[in-house]
């Protein structure tokens, strides 16, 4: 392999995966620590294998389904906003030209470029496109991280329902203990793996985040098994 390809392999920027990477980080870990806690508030209250299964396989598909609107009417808004900014950015431009040039010549002029030099590349980038200009380094939009809520929504969706099934397989897994105890370890197992992933697929280390997501996650489950074994001892 080339020092180049080493390079372009380590360097690669991945900006242009925040759309999607969030909504999947996010359902992947939603699916896992919902649909796990789901199971084992039914496993702690003493429940038939059948009624944990119904319960995860329920969770899956209102999980999944809640992740996908709520990705999606989220990020909507976003977009909405974006699309406000852009209006409002088009009749500044139409009603004060000047202004809005040395506007974003002084934009430059603090991000250290000398004030004659700035002025001239505002001028040059409004002759190119004002409006774009003004977009991107006056309001920070940019195409590699615009709003998507389509692709926000799927991600989210599919994250969830993988991370879902994970946790759904402990109840096939034979143990010596209980039922309990292969959903807990399947979901750890999950959990681990959705860290190293997100971090791998992010550029980041791994360790942190996958500590992060298996401590918060350990915690869910404690807490629904905690409420479960409550309602057997109840007989509620």
């Amino acid at each position: 392999m080339s020092l180049e390809e080493v390079y372009q392999r380590n360097l690669e920027h991945r900006t242009h995966r925040s759309g999607w990477l969030r909504a999947a980080v996010l359902g992947v870990n939603a699916g896992l620590v919902s649909n796990a806690s789901l199971m084992l508030g039914f496993v702690a209250a003493q429940t038939s294998s059948t009624t944990v299964v119904i319960a995860g396989l329920a969770g899956i598909a209102a999980g999944a389904l809640s992740m996908a609107v709520g990705e999606y009417v989220s990020v909507s808004s976003q977009t909405d906003l974006e699309k406000a900014d852009r209006e409002i950015e088009k009749a500044h431009l139409a009603l004060d030209p000047e202004g809005e040039l040395l506007e974003l010549a002084k934009i430059y002029e603090d991000r250290g470029i000398p004030q004659d030099l700035a002025l001239q590349v505002a001028k040059a980038l409004h002759d190119h496109d004002a409006l774009e200009a003004h977009l991107r380094d006056e309001l920070g939009q940019h195409d590699l991280t615009k709003a998507r809520p389509l692709q926000a929504a799927i991600a989210s969706a599919a994250a969830f329902t993988l991370g879902g099934v994970i946790p759904l397989m402990g109840v096939f897994i034979p143990t010596i203990i209980n039922q309990g105890v292969s959903i807990i370890s399947i979901t750890i197992l999950g959990l681990a793996l959705a860290g190293v992933t997100g971090a791998k697929i992010s550029g980041t280390k791994p360790l942190p985040p996958t500590i992060r997501i298996i401590v918060g996650g350990c915690l869910a489950m404690a807490v629904t098994a905690g409420i479960g074994a409550l309602v057997h001892v109840s007989g509620i």
